[in-house]
C-alpha cells in the first residue's frame, strides 16, 4: 500500500502534512503497550489453572458459608471462621477435588 500525501500549497515540492496509510501507521499504540498475553503454547495451561483455582475458590467459599449459618455462626468473628476452614486437609481435598472438576469439564467441553 503506497502512503497518501495530502496536498500542500505552502511549500511546493515539500509537504509537511503527510498522511501514512501504510503498515506503520495501523499501529495506534506503541509496541509495549500491547496486552499481556501467555504464549500460544502456554494458554491450556493458563486456562487451566484459572479453572482449578475458580473451582478451589467456590470450595473455600462454600466452606465458609457454613461456618456462618444459623447452628454454627453464634459468636464467630471471621478469624476464626478462616482459621478453622483453612488446613492442609480441606486444602488437599479442594485441589483434588478442582483437578477432578477440571477434567469433567473438558470431558463434557469436547463431548458436547
Amino acid at each position: 500500500m503506497r502512503p497518501f500525501r495530502t496536498h500542500c500549497t505552502l511549500l511546493p515540492g515539500r509537504c509537511l502534512h503527510r498522511i501514512l496509510l501504510g503498515p506503520l501507521e495501523r499501529r495506534r499504540y506503541h509496541r509495549c503497550m500491547t496486552p499481556l498475553t501467555p504464549p500460544p503454547r502456554l494458554k491450556p495451561l493458563w486456562r487451566a489453572l484459572v479453572e482449578v483455582a475458580f473451582i478451589v475458590f467456590l470450595f473455600y467459599s462454600n466452606l465458609l458459608m457454613g461456618e456462618f449459618t444459623r447452628v454454627n455462626g453464634q459468636g464467630k468473628t471471621l478469624a476464626f471462621a478462616l482459621s478453622d476452614i483453612i488446613t492442609r486437609g480441606n486444602f488437599a481435598i479442594a485441589i483434588v477435588s478442582a483437578f477432578i472438576g477440571y477434567v469433567i469439564f473438558e470431558f463434557l467441553r469436547k463431548k458436547l
